[in-house]
């Protein structure tokens, strides 16, 4: 298994967000003071934000779990990416004790 690396704020030395020169859509550019970056497309940033509010203005809902999915090309929406970050039915639960194992793993 890969090492499990928690990102902090104190972990990142700047974030970059913007649509780059020849590109139609944003992008995220996170660069770490040990000198990695990451780079998130906007599809993927727009999953995960879809995620995070979710879970932060339902009542009910607690913990989500998205796995990528390709949509087939027929029913792919204009300008939308062919592979998307989905909800899954997994129970909430299941998903805060595989939460739980990563964050002990990682420490």
């Amino acid at each position: 298994m890969d090492p499990i690396r928690i990102i902090r704020n104190e972990d990142i030395e700047k974030v970059l967000i913007g649509v780059p020169k020849g590109h139609k859509h944003l992008r995220v550019c996170m660069k770490l003071k040990n000198n990695s970056t990451m780079i998130f497309q906007e599809a993927t940033m727009a999953n995960i934000l879809r995620g995070y509010v979710t879970i932060k203005t339902h009542p009910m809902i607690k913990a989500q779990e998205l796995k990528m999915r390709m949509t087939d090309k027929t029913s792919q929406k204009q300008g939308y990416a062919l592979h998307q970050l989905l909800e899954t039915s997994r129970n909430q639960e299941e998903i805060e004790e595989e939460l739980r194992q990563f964050l002990t793993k990682s420490t």
